[in-house]
């Protein structure tokens, strides 16, 4: 019974911190790699926008971080793809901490989100 109830109040307490507040930043900073040469860019993109990040297109919806912790996790749904090509490589959110979650898979390129741009 005493199990019953601490793993209970474990799972509820887990649940209420999944529910965290989030704010949406301006925009993001997201990082490029150039598997090939190793080369890397680092690239401001506004919410709403797109910009081209080595031979991809990339387009940022929203970027969302913690409402308590600005500079802690960020959350940024993306769309890529090649350029002059229509066909999605990617669409869905990557999460800053944890890039390999949900990541673009390309034999070349590699994009990961660094963080929401709060200002």
């Amino acid at each position: 019974m005493i199990r019953a109830l601490a793993l209970s109040l474990c799972l509820s307490a887990t649940a209420l911190s999944a529910q965290e507040a989030t704010s949406s930043g301006s925009g993001a900073v997201l990082r490029g790699l150039d598997k090939v040469n190793g080369h890397t860019v680092d690239v401001e993109i506004v919410s709403g926008g797109g910009r081209s990040v080595l031979g991809l297109e990339v387009e940022l919806a929203d970027c969302r971080f913690p409402a308590s912790n600005p500079t802690g996790e960020a959350f940024a749904f993306l769309t890529i793809h090649e350029t002059g090509v229509e066909d999605r490589l990617f669409q869905g959110w990557m999460i800053a901490t944890a890039p390999a979650l949900n990541a673009l898979d390309h034999s070349r390129y590699d994009i990961w989100v660094l963080r929401c741009i709060t200002s």
